[in-house]
């Protein structure tokens, strides 16, 4: 028994002890070398965004000039920045600062509020590009690294990890942003349209939204999202989807309805209203009609339909299928682009 409470108490438990910490540390040493390493490899790609916009006073009736800032990244090497579409959106003047100082006047290329990206450009000579990753090849838990200039503290990193993916998040103009990140990375105002990092130093997300009052709830649009956006907007300005002018709202369906037409949906959206020269009025449909199709594509609320209503269908005659009354019935409607 003597010896049993001597190898408890002895050296061996020391060794161990700090075999421990040593490992620890190396650990945590090589946590922050990925940490620091991606911070050196991918700031200088990154810009702080100083906006300026006209702003309506509704006491005075006169209007000021207000101003903002927030985060992007340089993704090409003659000046394309991303970004945020509410940080540029509507403003009369944009400016942006390099790692390095330089400021430059930024042109606003074209921003798509449906996902809440945005594409500046800068003409600033020997600019290095962020390299962009895949987002489709993430994994949850996997190290994240956040680079961007909250509250104006220009070029702050923050790390954290993916807590989910396939997050959807409402965009400003209403539409559901798909494919969203969540992380814990701590984003803060001003980090909007800065980009999240993984640890080999790519782009995978531009970080968009955080929840509060929650803490360590952030998200970020996936960068496969971003990729497609940005070519859109270099190349025509804007993004294009269409619409058939209905505004409705998502409803049950009743479950004799369900069970005697056998719908793939137990939900419908009961049309409210049309706008002016409404494509779906053009075609027959009423307001109170229930819509459960569209495209061959069964519909059980609004934000799928936004989906189908891709810019490619514009033009195009597709099918709608509603429920009116008890009669299930199909019409032909030809989409629009939409025009904002």
């Amino acid at each position: 028994m003597k010896y049993e409470l001597e190898l408890l108490s002895g050296e061996d438990l020391g060794g161990a002890a700090k075999q421990t910490t040593s490992t620890d540390a190396e650990l945590l040493d090589v946590y922050s070398q990925t940490v620091t390493g991606v911070a050196e490899k991918v700031s200088p790609s990154v810009v702080n965004v100083e906006v300026h916009h006209r702003v309506r006073s509704r006491r005075q009736r006169s209007e000021h000039e207000a101003q903002g800032s927030g985060s992007g990244f340089i993704f090409t090497p003659d000046g394309f920045v991303l970004t945020n579409s509410h940080v540029v959106h509507g403003a009369t003047k944009i400016e942006a600062t390099l790692l390095d100082g330089r400021r430059y006047p930024a042109e606003l290329i074209g921003d798509d509020p449906d996902t809440d990206l945005a594409v500046i450009r800068i003409a600033a000579p020997n600019v290095l590009p962020a390299e962009l990753g895949e987002s489709k090849s993430l994994r949850v838990g996997q190290l994240v690294i956040a680079i961007g200039n909250p509250y104006g503290f220009q070029y702050s990193v923050t790390a954290g990890v993916v807590s989910a993916l396939g997050r959807s998040l409402r965009s400003q103009s209403g539409r559901l942003i798909d494919d969203v990140i969540q992380t814990d990375a701590a984003l803060n105002p001003g980090n909007s349209g800065g980009p999240l990092v993984a640890s080999n130093g790519k782009v995978i997300g531009v970080n968009t939204a955080i929840i509060r009052p929650a803490q360590g709830i952030c998200f970020a649009t996936g960068i496969d999202t971003a990729k497609f956006v940005a070519g859109k907007l270099i190349r025509d300005g804007r993004i294009s989807r269409s619409f058939i002018g209905v505004a409705g709202q998502n409803v049950p369906l009743p479950r004799r309805v369900v069970r005697y037409y056998n719908l793939p949906v137990e939900s419908a959206i009961l049309i409210v209203s049309f706008e002016e020269n409404s494509p779906a009025r053009k075609a027959g449909l009423r307001e109170g009609d229930l819509i459960v199709g569209f495209a061959g594509h069964p519909v059980a609320g609004i934000d799928q339909l936004h989906r189908l209503l891709t810019g490619e269908r514009a033009g195009q005659s597709a099918s709608v299928e509603v429920i009116r009354g008890t009669e299930r019935l199909v019409f032909k409607v030809i989409p629009q682009e939409m025009r904002r």
